[in-house]
């Protein structure tokens, strides 16, 4: 295919023209991504200070709310400052390292979250085993994996946008630069591509959503067998986690398992699965569950301690 270009910026639509609602939605925006760095960032420095959360479930939360730092920080600051910007543009090169980002981090997090399946599925099912199975070289190379994963994963996406001509309409009907509507704005059949875009990224969601269902399956059958406080217990690390999954797999794959075309809602569907559940992740992670609260009430406490002896 001739890679003939004449477009060097991009015009990113954004999510209304309305002047109200862009106001309205700096403000809600830059207090959510205040949230979720803050929130995650509290994550780290809690399971890194505490030497009982040492373990690799939190050792994989750590790494997810990292890459939720991470995630959010590809789009949410460029939509932010948009939001009150009479010129909202982006550079080609500016696009495609977003798109770029956006798909390694969101890679990335597909395949952690079904790492933390995984983790759940021996620590429940194989008790005996766990820290035999789960032990801290494995659990390293599994993040590895991941991160690997979503390298591998964003560079076919961004090499598959790469080489398309983009030689007239410029505007993007969206906040970020999403595959979908790039592919609607290059001036060739996009079916091959589209074609490939569903098998590259459509199949890793489906595939991580269908093993990630089957471990919760077997998880709870194998939950039958064990004592009242041990399924509450367990229910409860789990719930948290398929919560997350819901929300971003919901959306996900509603957006990238179906042919490659465009549709109103996608841009709020993208809102779920790019800012919204890295919002809510550090709420679901602390909020039910009582080892985390309880790490973070210490770190409060040794850090107004230090503050009243200075």
């Amino acid at each position: 295919m001739e890679n003939r270009n004449n477009v060097t910026v991009f015009i990113l639509l954004g999510l209304s023209k309305n002047a109200i609602v862009q106001r309205v939605s700096f403000v809600l925006f830059l207090l959510i991504y205040m949230v979720i760095v803050l929130g995650n960032l509290l994550i780290v420095v809690t399971v890194k200070s505490n030497q009982h959360l040492h373990t690799p479930m939190y050792f994989f939360l750590l790494v997810l709310s990292f890459v939720d730092i991470c995630y959010s920080s590809a789009t949410v600051p460029k939509l932010i400052a948009d939001l009150l910007a009479e010129g909202k543009t982006i550079s080609y090169q500016g696009c495609i390292t977003q798109l770029f980002s956006v798909h390694i981090f969101g890679c990335t997090k597909i395949l952690i979250l079904t790492v933390m399946a995984y983790d759940r599925y021996v620590a429940i099912c194989k008790p005996l085993r766990y820290a035999a199975i789960m032990n801290q070289c494995w659990c390293s190379q599994m993040v590895v994996a991941s991160w690997l994963g979503g390298f591998v994963h964003s560079m076919v996406q961004t090499l598959l946008t790469t080489q398309l001509p983009f030689c007239g309409p410029n505007e993007i009907d969206h906040y970020f630069c999403n595959i979908y509507p790039l592919l609607k704005l290059a001036c060739t059949d996009t079916h091959v591509v589209g074609a490939m875009v569903v098998a590259n990224t459509g199949m890793i969601a489906l595939g991580c959503f269908l093993v990630l269902l089957i471990s919760y399956v077997i998880i709870l059958v194998a939950l039958r067998t064990h004592s009242s406080q041990d399924r509450r217990k367990a229910l409860s690390t789990c719930t948290s986690h398929i919560t997350v999954v819901v929300l971003l797999f919901g959306p996900c794959l509603f957006i990238y398992i179906r042919p490659s075309t465009t549709l109103a809602v996608d841009k709020v569907f993208a809102l779920f699965y790019t800012i919204i559940t890295q919002m809510l992740n550090p709420i679901i992670y602390t909020l039910r569950n009582a080892e985390m609260k309880s790490a973070m009430t210490k770190l409060w406490s040794r850090k107004e301690g230090a503050w009243q002896a200075r």
